[in-house]
């Protein structure tokens, strides 16, 4: 994928350098994703408004002048109820170990809940230092309201800090990356200055059509989705990508193709224009919608679908 511009790294001393690991981590939409994309000013993990949107560790780095920052945007921390859950959890579970800080959000339009205490308990129980931060300040009018809500998560834990932000207004964001790059230890890059995240652009893709599914569907559909690539084909001029999205009733089939097809032609050309503008070249976009009863108890279709990066083992 065509890479943003970035600041090439700095001719100083490496002990003035910092550089590390951070997880950003929390209960299921609370905006991790979009806090991501937001502090790495791209567009590497998909966004919606339906819990478990982000189903695998996605990887994002930004380089500065002063400092590279890899973050690891996680599932959101739930209770598994089937074999893919499961994964699920042992992905957020992964993002725990060896990290030099962890983002633990919350939001800052909703009551501290029990489960959130629990979470709060086990990212604490780690070690490492953590961040607090408090998302979706913009939702909550006036700004004098978040003061009861800090005060009772400061009594939770000894976080490193708690700050108050909006993902998606841009809310408070230079304080927290400031923050952030504050607690990292001192030494050299990790990455190269343009390398930005270690998902292949078919994994991407994927995500896209996923994502557009989650826009367009409700009820139990969003969450019985997945998306494999089958046929990845470049030529000079044009890409071609045949992917099948794959539900687990017949049901959930007709909704995604929609009436007349419908829905499908919309998640397909939405898909396709933002592929075009993220991988800077002409798509063609091919999709076909099948039934896998259950994939999500299924090990041997989760291992087919390859869930980490989420096309298919046979792909092209």
């Amino acid at each position: 994928m065509s890479e943003p511009e970035t600041t090439a790294l700095p001719e100083t001393p490496t002990d003035r350098f910092r550089s590390g690991f951070v997880s950003i981590l929390g209960r299921p939409n609370v905006g991790k994703s979009t806090l991501l994309n937001a502090l790495t000013r791209a567009r590497l993990a998909i966004v919606s408004d339906k819990p478990q949107t982000t189903r695998t560790l996605i990887q994002g780095v930004l380089t500065l002048p002063h400092a590279q920052i890899v973050f690891l945007d996680t599932p959101g921390i739930h209770k598994p109820d089937t074999v893919f859950n499961q994964r699920m959890m042992e992905a957020v579970r992964a993002a725990l170990k060896e990290r030099d800080l962890l983002l633990y959000l919350v939001e800052a339009n909703a009551p501290v809940s029990d489960e959130e205490r629990e979470d709060i308990r086990m990212v604490l129980g780690t070690g490492t230092p953590a961040i607090l931060v408090i998302n979706k300040i913009d939702l909550v009018r006036p700004k004098s309201k978040l003061l009861p809500l800090i005060d009772e998560y400061r009594q939770l834990g000894d976080f490193a800090e708690l700050i108050p932000i909006s993902a998606l207004q841009g809310d408070g964001l230079d304080r927290l990356q400031d923050a952030i790059i504050a607690r990292l230890p001192e030494g050299p890059a990790y990455f190269p200055p343009d390398y930005l995240t270690d998902q292949p652009e078919r994994f991407l893709a994927a995500e896209l059509i996923r994502e557009k599914i989650l826009h367009l569907t409700r009820q139990e559909v969003p969450h019985a989705v997945a998306v494999m690539v089958d046929r990845w084909e470049e030529t000079p001029n044009l890409l071609r990508i045949s992917a099948t999205i794959f539900v687990e009733k017949e049901g959930q089939k007709a909704i995604v193709i929609g009436a007349g097809g419908q829905l499908l032609k919309k998640v397909g050309t939405a898909a396709r224009q933002e592929m075009e503008a993220l991988f800077g070249r002409k798509i063609f976009l091919e999709l076909f919608v099948k039934v896998r009863p259950r994939w999500r108890e299924d090990p041997a279709f989760l291992a087919e679908l390859d869930w980490r990066s989420a096309f298919g083992k046979g792909a092209t």
